[in-house]
């Protein structure tokens, strides 16, 4: 059965490939301060308490004009082309920057999806002190904001078993295997294997 698809998304310079990079426990996505670093889909298997799944690196998403340049809108494309094959979708913020406005056109389009979306505030390194700043978050409509930091591994946990809570069920439980089983048996010599491979 194949494995459940995980796509990381969000505007750039959020810390998608870091958060990438720490669930599936190497150092897969280049990780730099500038933007459109990560420009194709990058796919890496990974697991969490026995359950395994792909992780879909994406680039930023950037809501451009039609005079734009041609990299950032194939770095969307290939953004969309993971959203649209992913089971679940990780949409990475920045605590730091707050809400955006290209945060809301983010959750805007992922809302018109239909599928499953967690949402990961980043950059978190005190819930206590970024609160305030991480229930901003809830103006985005698109669930509970979940505070992260990739790069100090922190609450990852809460957010990889809210990412494995929302994989389809034919995936949670193997599908029965329905097909009537028959048994051929009698003495020796009496043309058992002829008749099954007849039957075959």
């Amino acid at each position: 059965m194949a494995k459940p698809l995980v796509a990381v998304v969000g505007r750039p310079n959020v810390g998608k490939s870091t958060l990438f990079n720490a669930i599936v426990n190497k150092r897969i996505s280049i990780v730099e301060d500038i933007p459109g670093v990560t420009r194709d889909r990058i796919y890496f298997d990974a697991e969490w308490l026995n359950r395994e799944f792909t992780m879909i690196d994406t680039g930023g998403i950037e809501f451009i004009t039609e005079n734009s340049h041609v990299i950032p809108k194939m770095m969307r494309l290939q953004a969309e082309l993971a959203i649209e094959e992913a089971d679940v979708i990780l949409f990475v913020t920045d605590v730091k920057t707050g809400v955006t406005e290209d945060d809301v056109k983010v959750a805007n389009l992922l809302r018109r999806t239909k599928k499953p979306v967690v949402l990961a505030v980043n950059k978190v390194d005190s819930v206590k002190r970024d609160t305030l700043a991480i229930y901003e978050f809830y103006e985005l409509g698109i669930g509970d904001p979940l505070p992260v930091s990739a790069g100090q591994a922190l609450g990852l946990g809460d957010m990889l078993d809210q990412i494995i809570a929302n994989f389809p069920e034919k995936d949670i439980h193997e599908e029965e295997d329905d097909a009537i089983k028959v048994a051929i048996i009698g003495k020796p010599n009496v043309g058992k294997s002829s008749l099954i491979n007849k039957i075959l």
